[in-house]
């Protein structure tokens, strides 16, 4: 048990007059050019809790030597940062959690798990929801962070956050610290330099030796946190000029593998299945490429992933596949940015409890309220709008995309959401309905649905992370309509054998006119063309009156003027079709020609007058249309 009077302590007495002291809650955060000039500080801040009687906790992430030798006193966590944010933070805190009210703690340098998750922006995420928690505890925690290392916006995040922030620099073998932020504490000498000279921290006020000493710190690199890249952007840059290297026959070729590998666990997967199968088809180039479009930082998730595979299996299997298919120009929101969200918008603790299997449930529906009320950063907003600058008012269709989704055995079918945006009107009111869509998906990877789901398949304590694919809707303009002629689903495995002639392991497609919506959400009051893939000419339907019951009737599309996607009738897509739907009742009548004589126009213009006739007759063909 600690004594009744003692205070909490840096184990320095001439440092602790210099701060005011230690007060419990404090979080002291030690921004150091190398673990070496964290040292001299730890060791007596733990000799001293241990001096007091405290509680004394040491998180180690196992990336540099142990700070403090092997102690019984002293209770070591070992933790594997590369075990990903939300893992780690949950084990993090379940300790804390354990240890109650008053625990003293000593963690190691936080810029190492930075270097695990290649994210500057997820290390501040981790101080901002382990700070606070801390601090309601009455407990007093040291963090190392090195100088020079991280963004703007991480530093920020963790200043703004801490309670103690102190720059500690080495300058001819001896220490100065130097208070940069000391909560609620204040003297006239405080935020002057300190030089550690043996038992004392004196201030140093001589102007002239201030700048003298600062004007050879600042040799170490930049002098503003402003100047530096993120560490994602740093290790980006840095595979591009192995890349380079490597072409030009600087660098092994091996080199490019493991650059390549390394990219693949940032953007693509830390699951070793899908990492070999995109080592197989992905080249460092495809993730140049999504890098460049890509907003934020983190995983793809599996919908992405799983999307830029499919191009590539196909790019290799024939080159035609690159003429054939549509250029996509998709864009990628990266996983950390759902956690910054979540964070930003004080809905972690919530989270935690859905990983819990015995109140998973709980708060459901607040949390939701939460996120879907919820504000984003100003840079992510920023990067969001510059993104629909690029689309200008083409529709796009805003998908969800999370780690597990799509992945070896986990479909995650309907479970999470996907938005269409018609990106209609003002730039604002475009940005405005895009972030409602993105909340709506980011709440929807916390809905009741999706975690029964992550439940039923003993997934609740997994990494899961919402990552978001943003693409443009393939179709056309049709009024005030927009839709494809044809679109649809195809499954690697056919359960609709109808004929002995069909293999079911050859696949089948679900083709519908207008949005691939009406495929995928199959109706109960409309039907689908069904294609049987190795006999694409061999119908369900055996009889023409047939055909006419299980042709499609009603059809998804986006209404422009409305700016949503809704369904309406087969006729009424038809007539804003226009032109077009001259071509296709020409089609029907007289086969493929290239122009109508007068008699021609006449039938044509008949056919469409008489809507459901056309509904009717044109079912007849419009598989073969599909397939034209």
């Amino acid at each position: 048990m600690p004594s009744a009077n003692a205070h909490p302590s840096t184990g320095l007495p001439a440092l602790d007059h210099v701060l005011e002291g230690l007060i419990p809650g404090d979080n002291v955060v030690w921004q150091v050019g190398s673990i070496e000039d964290y040292l001299p500080f730890v060791r007596p801040y733990c000799e001293e809790a241990i001096r007091q009687g405290r509680k004394l906790i040491y998180f180690h992430f196992e990336r540099h030597l142990e700070l403090i030798a092997p102690d019984p006193r002293v209770e070591t966590i070992r933790l594997d940062p590369s075990a990903g944010f939300e893992t780690l933070t949950a084990q993090i805190h379940a300790v804390i959690a354990r240890a109650g009210r008053g625990a003293y703690y000593l963690f190691d340098c936080l810029s190492d798990l930075a270097a695990d998750w290649c994210s500057d922006m997820m290390l501040g995420n981790f101080f901002m929801v382990t700070c606070p928690y801390l601090r309601e505890l009455d407990t007093i925690a040291y963090f190392a962070l090195l100088r020079r290392r991280h963004s703007y916006r991480a530093v920020a995040a963790i200043r703004d956050t801490t309670q103690l922030l102190l720059d500690v620099h080495r300058h001819g073998g001896t220490l100065y610290v130097h208070p940069i932020k000391v909560f609620q504490r204040y003297s006239p000498t405080m935020y002057l330099p300190h030089v550690w000279q043996g038992d004392s921290f004196v201030p140093v006020t001589d102007s002239a030796t201030i700048s003298g000493i600062y004007e050879i710190l600042t040799r170490e690199g930049p002098a503003r946190e402003t100047e530096r890249f993120d560490l994602w952007d740093r290790t980006f840059q840095s595979a591009q000029e192995t890349a380079d290297a490597v072409r030009r026959g600087e660098r092994p070729a091996e080199l490019l593998e493991e650059t390549l590998r390394r990219l693949l666990q940032m953007l693509v997967s830390r699951n070793d299945r899908m990492l070999e199968l995109a080592g197989r088809y992905l080249t460092i180039e495809d993730l140049f490429a999504v890098r460049r479009r890509m907003i934020g930082t983190g995983l793809i998730g599996g919908k992405a992933a799983g999307m830029l595979l499919a191009r590539a299996i196909l790019r290799q299997a024939d080159p035609r596949w690159q003429e054939i298919l549509e250029p996509h120009d998709s864009f990628f929101v990266g996983s950390d940015v759902f956690y910054s969200y979540l964070v930003s918008n004080g809905c972690w603790r919530l989270r935690q409890k859905q990983r819990d299997p015995a109140r998973f449930l709980e708060g459901v529906e607040q949390v939701q309220q939460q996120m879907l009320a919820g504000s984003f950063p100003e840079f992510v907003r920023d990067q969001f709008a510059e993104m629909l600058d690029y689309f200008g008012q083409a529709p796009i269709v805003v998908r969800s995309s999370s780690l597990l989704e799509d992945s070896f055995g986990n479909a995650f079918s309907g479970k999470y959401e996907s938005v269409f945006c018609a990106n209609q009107g003002s730039p604002q009111e475009r940005l405005d309905a895009f972030l409602n869509a993105v909340r709506h998906i980011y709440a929807s990877a916390m809905g009741r649905e999706a975690l029964l789901y992550r439940a039923h398949r003993g997934l609740l304590d997994c990494d899961e992370q919402m990552a978001i694919l943003i693409q443009r809707v393939s179709g056309a303009v049709h009024g005030r309509l927009f839709f494809p002629q044809v679109a649809g689903v195809g499954l690697s495995f056919n359960p609709f054998a109808w004929s002995e002639q069909i293999d079911p392991r050859a696949g089948v497609l679900r083709l519908v006119f207008g949005l691939g919506t009406r495929a995928v959400r199959r109706s109960d009051d409309d039907y689908t063309r069904i294609v049987a893939l190795n006999a694409p000419e061999r119908r369900p339907e055996t009889t023409s009156s047939e055909v006419r019951g299980y042709t499609q009737r009603r059809v998804d599309v986006l209404d422009l003027e409305q700016r949503r996607l809704t369904t309406c009738l087969f006729e009424e897509a038809v007539r804003a079709c226009g032109e077009q739907a001259i071509q296709m009742a020409a089609y029907y009548l007289f086969g493929p020609v290239d122009s109508l004589s007068s008699e021609q126009i006449f039938k044509v213009q008949a056919l469409l007058k008489t809507q459901k006739k056309w509904v009717e007759a044109y079912a007849d063909f419009r598989g073969d249309y599909f397939l034209a």
